[in-house]
Formats: structure tokens, sequence, C-alpha cells
């Protein structure tokens, strides 16, 4: 006797329905991951006439405060650069400060929504210089409030004229 084709194909789905409803799901939610988790980074302070500060600091974005910009966020979700909280390097410069012993000031720019850092270690940039930020070499393409660091990475405030 031949087997039949429907009987076939009944045991076919039967048996394709037991493996999927016994199969694990493979789409999983993932958990969201801590972004601003405090990272170890270097910072470098370059003055005009030489090192202001150098050394490992740990900091993660937070709000920041200074006497002529008040009190903002410092985060990286300013300007909408990070959807979540991450480590910045202004952030990084106000924890060195505050863990040193030394002062820095910045104007608040609500149009940028970041600081312009104008001073540190009582030096400043006036009109004929001004705090350029590195991350590795690198001139960061946003301010100081909204670019992303990552542990292990060396950070530069330095007084450069113009």
């Amino acid at each position: 006797m031949r087997p039949h084709p429907v009987r076939h194909a009944l045991v076919a789905t039967a048996a394709l329905g037991l493996a999927l409803t016994t199969a694990p799901a493979v789409a999983h939610a993932q958990p969201t991951t801590h972004t601003n988790a405090a990272v170890k980074v270097g910072l470098t302070v370059q003055g005009p006439n030489g090192l202001l500060f150098k050394g490992k600091i740990r900091t993660k974005g937070h709000d920041v405060t200074t006497a002529t910009g008040g009190t903002h966020k410092c985060d990286g979700t300013n300007g909408s650069a990070h959807p979540t909280a991450v480590p910045t390097p202004t952030a990084a410069l106000d924890d060195a400060a505050r863990k040193n012993g030394f002062t820095w000031d910045g104007t608040w720019y609500a149009s940028f929504d970041d600081f312009s850092v104008d001073t540190i270690k009582n030096v400043s940039g006036g009109g004929a210089a001004y705090w350029n930020i590195a991350v590795n070499g690198t001139p960061t393409p946003v301010g100081g409030c909204q670019f992303k660091l990552n542990a292990g990475d060396e950070v530069a405030f330095t007084w450069t004229a113009f």
C-alpha cells in the first residue's frame, strides 16, 4: 500500500509545529547598557607657559556649575548628541578640578547647549586665545559636554592662540 500524500503533509506539519513550540525563542529583548558608567581617562591641561595639570581621573557625565555659566547638564545629552548620559571632556575637567583643588570657569551658551571653557587655573584665553579640547590627539567636533569619552581616552585642554 502506498502512503497518502495528505498523511505525509499532516505528519510534517505536526512535527514542525512541535519543533516550533518546544524550541527556545531566539529574539530576546536585550537590557539597555548603562552608558554613563564612570570611566578612567588621562587628562592634560597645557597652558601658554607649560603644563598646568596631568593625571588620571574617573569621570562620568553630570551637572556642572561655573561662576560665569551657572549650573547645567554636561552629560552628552546636550544638543541631543547622545540619547542617554555619557562621560564627557568638560565633566572630566570639572571632576579633576574638584578633586585636585584648582578652578576653572566657562560661559554657558544656550544656543549650543554647552559651555565654552574660558579659564583654567586662572589662565584665561581672553580675546587672543581659547581652550581647545582634543581627545586622543584629535580636536572634538562638538562641545565638551557633547563628546562621549571611553575608558582609556586621553583628554587635552590646550591654551591655543588665534
